[in-house]
């Protein structure tokens, strides 16, 4: 294993947290790999735990919409409290795990031990001296693969994990197949037609298989080959398919595990491999521990193995649905805020680096997750706002796209600019790939219609008005959360209107664009800071969380030092002025998301260091909401990799910026496969004497090229490499 492609410790996780992780975006492994009680937590994306949620709809306010427009207009600051429809806080349901399978073997000496993960291949090894193990998840076959090497193991599948349930009804059974055994676990929720069944076929090569209900006890096999799968189902499931499949995968026990990985290391490694960064580290730093690394936290070997280890992560949890806030995976059913898809700022964090990484694979999973649930979108815009088109919930579980979860200190259903933050991302695809989706095109076609139905009100000097308006999860220091022009509305509106005109050019183009133009511009404040809030007489609330009224400048490109520098520089000031709050995670790398498009190296130095100072990272590689790893959370994680590829590679469809905010702390690197928006790939070399950058791009173009030399243009040749010596940097 390649140690900056990969991880390894010297002893078992001690807790679930630090389990090394598998998946591949349907199901997840955590595994401890300990050689005398070894456990793997599986989960699956679907697993979602009952709470009321399941029947929760969006509140009926269309009718009570224009009062609340006058009174907010007319200057109640507090109007926006009494828009609900009085229910209490509903959260989404939460995420859960499936169950744990256990193998247990007599203690045993643990000489020789290791633990490690392989990142190109998604294998978790453990090893010592009479035992073994590996767990894979297939990207080709669906399936938790197991290989152990044990003289005498007993194995089990095991539901109670931290916070389950008292209530849950489960069964457990346990049939002879073949010379082996088949294990049944089917769990179902209290009250509730929800059911999951787990399935574990345990193939032995040589020795003996004892039924030992409701586990199996193998003793003298070579080796265990166990193939798992976990099945969501309402009523009885007939699992005799699901057996048989297994069956199927575990023809020829002995060479099937290598069948099978070669099976899902075709996918997941040409995924994985795509994208590669060298920042020169000491040869003898890359070869330390994860924990060992961990504790350096001003080595460019940490900075390799993290942005090594969050792509991995990110392509591993991606694939039916893109990561949820814990990724893929979790071993307590008490996940904070449900592991849900929270939409207003950490999804699109997670995955911001998806389209310049080169992994489709999460682009995809974002985009199935979105088309699953427009019709729910469009029942949100009807219900709360009485309009055509769509309106994206701030929080979902991934079975309903409703807008339901929102109380008075969050009114996240007053939330507007979801849709286009969400197709965003695909947008970014579709530039970067060179096609058009169709599907893409009809949803930004029904975020138009919501806008050209909902932006009806206007101000003094006759343009438009967001109204209510919500930028999430701030409020203005002197009103409350519900008020009128936030910046991030205003910037999505004018994204989104100008996005879908792009898309579906003739007279819905037209009347789109001019809309757009209609929306008010920005406003600096008083601190020369660009203002959360448009509207006068609403003041800024400087220490946040949150950079949502930074939206124009990223994820958008609407606000740059190239073609609005007095924008810019007011962005900049108010980045100066942002807080950190309760030091999330995701606020910090935000910031440098931000500083990056600014042009402030120093300040995503700064902001990453707060990160990696702040010890938010387990052994395991996966990260932690709040500093001193508390909260398990893959925020920091999924988006590390974008703050780096920002800092050192930013395009438009017309413009490619190179090194434009690399902090002085590494001097020399590479980053190699970068996808640009204008259809090219980009290996980026750099030194203290010199840089050099090569293009391949796939369609012609011209583009603006920016450095810290000048700029200039570049005419690129579809098929054509082109080299660029930038000179000393």
């Amino acid at each position: 294993m390649n140690i900056v492609h990969g991880t390894w410790e010297p002893l078992p996780a001690a807790r679930w947290e630090d389990g090394f992780l598998s998946g591949n975006g349907h199901h997840g492994a955590l595994v401890f790999g300990d050689p005398n009680d070894e456990r793997v937590v599986v989960t699956h994306h679907t697993l979602v735990r009952p709470n009321g949620g399941e029947k929760a709809r969006p509140p009926q306010l269309a009718t009570e919409l224009p009062a609340l427009q006058d009174r907010l207009l007319a200057g109640d600051l507090h109007a926006a409290e009494s828009f609900t429809d009085g229910r209490d806080l509903q959260w989404v349901q939460p995420f859960h795990p499936a169950f744990q399978v256990r193998l247990r073997r007599p203690r045993a000496d643990s000489r020789g031990y290791r633990r490690s993960v392989d990142f190109t291949t998604g294998v978790t090894q453990a090893q010592c001296e009479g035992w073994s193990s590996r767990v894979f998840v297939s990207r080709a076959d669906d399936v938790v693969v197991q290989r152990v090497e044990a003289a005498d193991l007993v194995i089990g599948l095991d539901h109670r994990l931290p916070g389950a349930p008292d209530t849950l009804v489960v069964g457990q059974s346990i049939v002879r197949a073949g010379d082996g055994a088949l294990l049944t676990l089917r769990v179902r929720h209290p009250d509730s037609d929800r059911r999951y069944t787990g399935i574990t076929l345990v193939v032995p090569t040589g020795g003996r298989t004892a039924l030992v209900p409701p586990g199996a006890h193998v003793t003298g096999a070579e080796s265990v080959l166990l193939l798992t799968r976990v099945v969501r189902h309402t009523g009885e499931l007939d699992t005799t398919p699901h057996t048989q499949a297994l069956r199927e995968l575990a023809t020829g026990s002995e060479e099937s595990y290598d069948r099978l990985l070669d099976r899902h290391t075709a996918l997941h490694r040409t995924a994985y491999e795509r994208v590669t960064l060298d920042l020169a580290a000491d040869p003898a730093e890359r070869a330390l521990s994860g924990s060992e690394l961990l504790a350096r936290r001003g080595s460019p070997a940490l900075l390799e193995r993290l942005f090594a280890a969050g792509r991995y992560h990110l392509l591993s949890a991606s694939g039916l649905f893109p990561p949820r806030l814990v990724g893929l995976w979790t071993g307590d059913w008490n996940t904070a805020w449900s592991g849900a898809f929270t939409n207003d700022a950490n999804l699109n964090l997670q995955t911001a680096s998806a389209a310049a990484a080169a992994l489709p694979e999460v682009t995809a999973a974002h985009a199935a997750l979105i088309q699953r649930q427009l019709s729910d979108w469009a029942e949100n815009a009807h219900a709360v706002f009485g309009a055509r088109g769509v309106v994206a919930p701030a929080h979902t579980d991934g079975d309903s796209g409703l807008t339901y979860h929102f109380s008075r200190e969050y009114p996240l259903h007053l939330w507007t600019a979801g849709a286009d933050w969400l197709l965003k991302p695909l947008v970014d695809h579709d530039e970067t790939d060179g096609n058009r989706d169709p599907r893409t095109a009809h949803a930004l076609a029904q975020v138009a219609l919501f806008y050209e139905d909902f932006l009806t009100r206007t101000d003094e000097d006759g343009r438009l008005v967001v109204v209510p308006s919500y930028s999430p999860e701030n409020r203005p220091a002197n009103a409350s959360w519900g008020a009128i022009n936030a910046a991030m509305d205003l910037s999505a509106a004018r994204h989104a209107l100008l996005t879908a005109a792009d898309y579906h050019p003739g007279p819905d183009a037209d009347r789109w664009r001019a809309l757009a133009d209609r929306l008010p511009p920005h406003r600096i404040n008083a601190d020369g800071a660009l203002a959360e809030w448009a509207r006068p007489g609403l003041d800024d609330t400087y220490d946040h969380r949150h950079l949502s009224h930074l939206y124009g400048v990223w994820p958008l490109d609407e606000i740059n030092p190239y073609d609005t520098p007095d924008l810019a520089a007011a962005a900049h000031r108010a980045l100066e002025l942002r807080g950190a709050e309760n030091d999330s995670a995701h606020g910090h790398l935000h910031h440098a998301l931000v500083a990056a498009r600014l042009r402030d190296g120093e300040r995503v130095a700064h902001a990453l260091g707060q990160v990696l100072k702040g010890d938010f990272f387990h052994n395991s590689l996966m990260s932690a909401h709040y500093p001193n790893r508390d909260v398990y959370n893959a925020d920091a994680a999924h988006t590390l990799p974008a703050v780096l590829i920002e800092m050192l590679v930013q395009s438009t469809p017309d413009r490619l910026v190179l090194l434009p905010a690399l902090p002085t702390a590494y001097p020399k690197g590479r980053l190699l496969g970068i996808r640009t928006r204008f259809g090219a790939e980009l290996d980026l070399a750099w030194s203290p004497q010199a840089a050099t950058a090569v293009l391949r791009p796939t369609r012609s173009h011209r583009v603006e090229l920016r450095t810290s030399s000048g700029t200039r243009p570049l005419d690129l040749v579809a098929g054509e490499d082109h080299v660029l010596a930038l000179g000393a940097w």
